[in-house]
């Protein structure tokens, strides 16, 4: 066993796993907006857009949203405005830096043995340093561990939990370019990563696709590029022909047709989703945006969808993500303001199983 786990058994060895997003929930967190700068010249209608994600989960499932006392109220308001379902609403009085809950947030594992649920921490530094200050966000998983008085690995391991997709089965898919960049793990290998990833997710294999969309600060976050339907079957977009996304999202799905499930060596269907027309804002950090259909989020009986108005392509997406997953409620929110700061509704949001 690396260095990581040598003074204590890993969550693999005492039976704890990842499970999927489509496993029964109990809640999704999400870390509350609290810094304008954040979507600077848009803040109030991101607010807005995130209100309205907010009350969209709680009409299925309890919301737990992470921010300062001093902000409830301004939070309260906004949810109020969105129709949110406010008894299943809680408030934890927990100070962030930023609202990427699914980069900082807890990563909850369960024992299916047992049922107890614990949380992984992993170091999160801001996508490699980019975007200082970030102590208060570093330090959520504990503090969200300590609330519910759960169980808590501390791994001193640079990770976001938008670098991680798991099938349920065995299998986690990620990037190269995020886990193994100089930024997070200086001078990590690829064996000793999945090593890590292994014994702290639980799973049996890595599954590695190179890099990720353009302008994307994270440096290639899975959940905008791949995600499990079921255990054989992926999400996977495409971009037409002169895209700046083309050429990468094609070396993608050619890896995944090629990739085979752990659990039972079956090769992974790929299902092909469209991608909205790139969107190349004026005077932004990035001349181009990662907005992606794959940034969707899976709670109890709906999938949340981002769109982008652009009403052909965010009805087709609609339509595919539907038919992947059937029985659900497709329900689309409006990110066109939220993708300016360089993500969507599962970079927003974390799962936590039932």
């Amino acid at each position: 066993m690396i260095e990581i786990f040598a003074n204590e058994e890993s969550p693999k060895a005492l039976g704890f796993a990842m499970p999927p997003e489509w496993s029964v929930q109990e809640s999704v967190f999400l870390s509350w907006p609290s810094n304008p700068q954040t979507w600077p010249g848009v803040f109030r209608r991101a607010e807005e857009a995130y209100a309205s994600f907010a009350a969209a989960i709680s009409r299925y499932e309890r919301v737990r949203i992470i921010c300062a006392a001093s902000e409830f109220d301004r939070v309260n308001d906004a949810l109020a405005d969105a129709n949110a379902c406010f008894e299943r609403i809680e408030l934890l009085d927990i100070p962030t830096n930023d609202a990427w809950c699914r980069d900082h947030g807890p990563i909850f594992v369960k024992n299916p043995q047992t049922g107890e649920r614990a949380v992984l921490d992993f170091t999160y530094n801001a996508w490699g340093g980019k975007f200082p200050p970030w102590d208060k966000d570093n330090a959520v998983p504990r503090h969200v561990a300590e609330y519910f008085n759960l169980r808590r690995f501390q791994i001193p391991f640079v990770c976001e939990g938008g670098a991680l997709e798991v099938n349920g089965a065995g299998d986690l898919l990620t990037t190269r370019s995020v886990i193994l960049n100089e930024n997070r793990n200086p001078g990590i290998t690829e064996s000793e990563a999945e090593e890590i990833l292994c014994e702290s997710l639980g799973v049996e294999q890595v599954l590695w696709l190179d890099r990720g969309l353009s302008g994307d600060d994270t440096d290639g976050h899975i959940d905008t590029i791949a995600r499990f339907v079921r255990e054989d079957a992926v999400l996977a977009p495409s971009a037409p022909s002169g895209s700046p996304n083309h050429d990468v999202l094609k070396e993608n799905i050619h890896a995944l047709r090629r990739m085979r499930t752990s659990n039972s060596g079956t090769l992974l269907e790929v299902i092909p989703l469209n991608s909205p027309k790139p969107i190349t804002p004026e005077g932004w950090r990035e001349e181009i945006l990662p907005a992606t259909y794959a940034n969707f989020l899976l709670i109890n009986h709906a999938v949340l969808v981002p769109v982008y108005r652009q009403d052909s392509a965010d009805t087709e997406a609609m339509e595919i993500i539907g038919q992947a997953y059937p029985g659900r409620t497709v329900i689309p929110i409006d990110c066109h303001d939220i993708i300016l700061e360089g993500g969507a509704l599962h970079c927003l949001s974390q799962q936590q199983p039932l």
